[in-house]
């Protein structure tokens, strides 16, 4: 066997071939710049890898989310289909929701909600309350306006639930707004409101188009129309007064609800209702007179003395006659000033909604005080057209005073003939009346022919009573101190309340009422000295003497929170009233001459008259009774 032995030059070979690789290794070692580049390549590598997963996610999660939409959609179709029935389409719409339009005229400013599709707020842009704060009748969901209606697969809807679609357009100058609550593109109920520009009234149309087989026409069909009025005046207990449900029944009656309690009434053939706010009315009329309407009002000022938003609620409900299962109501809604002038040109009645008194009341404020009052104001600052009308009414009314005071100096210069007559016939009254009438008939001094001329200017009192609150020109109008003649002015504010007088104190109520004293203390004391005493009657010469000074403190109190206007109106009023007494009883009546004029017609035989000879004979007849039972005692 051969012996192996260790071979040098194959250890010499190994040792260089592993030098060798070595030195090819560290030639061919990378340099910084691509070790760099190498791992930047990997950092990209990764990143892409991530990306792709997160788009493949994304693909996959939209998928999903697709699906489930779809899903959720297709399942408030049927809950639409369900509760809605046809109507579901309009919900379906881009316009269900509760979006409004905004549209304008010159005096107006009105919104127009998808939802219910009726007017949700109406701005006066023309007028500010008490408070400088614009004026809207309809703000904040104070109104609703409502259609309800059943459907031929018996469901019962309300149009106050529904979306409606607006489009807006223009016919000539007039801006048409259109909402419609759809049934499918050509099948509708809509709205139409048309408004003209500078006009307060809106042209009102409620129409279908294809739903005569939707809607059940042989369900009552019913309008609802409810309004809370907002507070716009100074004075709460004023503005509530003169804020009243009014409507019109048969082209001419006027009828009204209670201002001041819960009120209620069923009314047919009414023409218009008018929702009045004192100075301001929401008004819906009709040109197809409604045949049954249901009217409420409800006072919502529970204390006067308290701040509060709303004054009253009101609320009506009529029917709505389809034609052929369709809907065809022209209606009009006035949104605006409760001023005569303005209502009078719509030439539908509008104007009897302001309360000018009944009967020649009313009568003498339309053609009388309301014509003299807008010419004076059309030249006169408004406080001083107050005064010059004053001036004119007195002026007119000034012979009323003087057969006044000449029937009052007539009986003063017969009392001592009375006097007279009383004492002789002390123990016979039915006589001593007998022969005080004979006096007075024939010396031509009846107390009646003072008590006569005083009635004619009571049509004229009251006819100025309600003018006066209701004269919207008077409204902001400032005069001396008062800064709004249609109300209170204030003068001294009261750090309390006192009933039935206020927390503030007004300075033409005070000088009215000062006014008056004298006035009363003139024409009272003239009377007390001419009216004799009657037997069996109270003594009018007390009353007389408390009236002096009850009547100016129940006008100090009275008016206090009445409009300044008025009490300026009675001020000038006594005072004119004092100054015409002062010159009849100085410069016109003579007491010697009237004296002796009586004279002479006692002289005179007088011709009785039929109520005179009924009288006497009552009188003869009372006094044979009372001589029979004598006897018979």
């Amino acid at each position: 066997m051969e012996e192996k032995k260790f071979d040098l030059n194959s250890i010499i070979g190994f040792v260089l071939i592993f030098g060798i690789l070595l030195y090819m290794m560290y030639i061919n070692k990378p340099t910084p710049e691509e070790l760099e580049a190498q791992e930047k390549a990997k950092q990209e590598q990764v990143e892409a890898s991530k990306k792709a997963k997160e788009d493949k996610s994304t693909y996959v999660t939209s998928s999903d989310d697709f699906s489930a939409s779809s899903n959720a959609d297709s399942l408030k179709r049927v809950e639409l289909q369900n509760k809605l029935g046809a109507f579901a389409y309009g919900a379906s719409l881009p316009s269900a929701t509760p979006k409004e339009t905004l549209v304008e005229n010159d005096v107006l400013a009105l919104k127009f909600s998808n939802k219910g599709g009726y007017l949700s707020e109406v701005k006066l842009k023309q007028f500010v309350d008490f408070d400088s704060v614009p004026i809207y009748l309809v703000k904040d969901g104070n109104t609703a306006f409502n259609i309800n209606f059943g459907t031929t697969d018996s469901r019962i809807l309300n149009t106050q639930d529904l979306y409606f679609q607006p489009t807006v357009t223009k016919s000539g100058e007039n801006t048409v707004v259109s909402m419609k609550l759809k049934v499918s593109e050509q099948k509708f109920l809509e709205y139409r409101y048309e408004l003209k520009p500078s006009d307060y009234m809106v042209n009102f149309t409620i129409r279908s188009q294809g739903l005569n087989n939707v809607v059940n026409s042989s369900q009552d069909v019913n309008l609802d129309w409810k309004l809370k009025t907002y507070r716009h005046d100074k004075s709460i207990s004023y503005e509530n007064r003169y804020t009243r449900l009014t409507y019109q029944l048969d082209e001419s009656k006027i009828d009204k609800l209670s201002p001041t309690s819960e009120d209620d009434e069923t009314e047919n053939d009414v023409n218009w209702i008018s929702y009045r706010q004192h100075f301001f009315s929401s008004i819906l009329t009709t040109k197809t007179p409604f045949e049954e309407v249901h009217l409420a009002s409800t006072n919502l000022v529970e204390d006067e003395t308290i701040d509060t938003v709303f004054t009253k609620a009101y609320a009506t409900k009529l029917p709505i006659a389809l034609q052929a299962g369709e809907f065809n109501q022209d209606l009009g809604l006035y949104f605006g000033p409760t001023d005569h002038k303005v209502l009078k040109t719509y030439d539908i009645g509008l104007e009897d909604s302001i309360p000018l008194g009944w009967g020649i009341f009313g009568w003498i404020n339309r053609y009388v005080f309301i014509p003299l009052f807008a010419m004076l104001s059309s030249f006169l600052p408004y406080g001083m057209a107050i005064i010059i009308m004053t001036i004119l009414i007195k002026m007119l009314l000034s012979f009323v005073q003087y057969k006044q005071f000449l029937s009052q100096a007539k009986m003063k210069i017969l009392k001592p003939e009375l006097d007279e007559i009383r004492e002789k016939y002390k123990d016979n009254k039915m006589k001593a009346q007998q022969e005080t009438m004979a006096l007075q008939s024939k010396a031509g001094a009846s107390p009646l022919s003072g008590c006569l001329p005083a009635l004619i200017q009571l049509p004229v009192f009251y006819a100025l009573f309600q003018f006066f609150p209701s004269a919207f020109d008077l409204r902001q109008k400032s005069f001396l101190w008062a800064d709004d003649l249609s109300s209170y002015d204030i003068v001294a504010k009261l750090p309390f309340h006192i009933p039935f007088y206020g927390d503030h104190v007004s300075l033409f109520p005070i000088l009215a009422s000062i006014a008056i004293f004298f006035y009363m203390r003139m024409t009272t004391g003239q009377q007390m000295a001419s009216q004799p005493q009657q037997e069996g009657m109270p003594d009018m010469s007390k009353i007389m003497k408390y009236m002096i000074y009850f009547s100016p403190i129940m006008m100090l109190f009275f008016f206090n929170n009445y409009a300044s206007g008025l009490s300026l109106y009675y001020f000038i009023s006594n005072l004119i009233s004092i100054g015409i007494m002062l010159v009849i009883k100085n410069y016109i009546l003579d007491e010697d001459k009237i004296h002796a004029q009586i004279q002479v017609n006692k002289k005179k035989p007088k011709k009785e008259s039929r109520f005179q000879k009924k009288m006497k004979e009552m009188m003869e007849q009372a006094e044979e009774q009372k001589r029979a039972q004598q006897r018979r005692k």
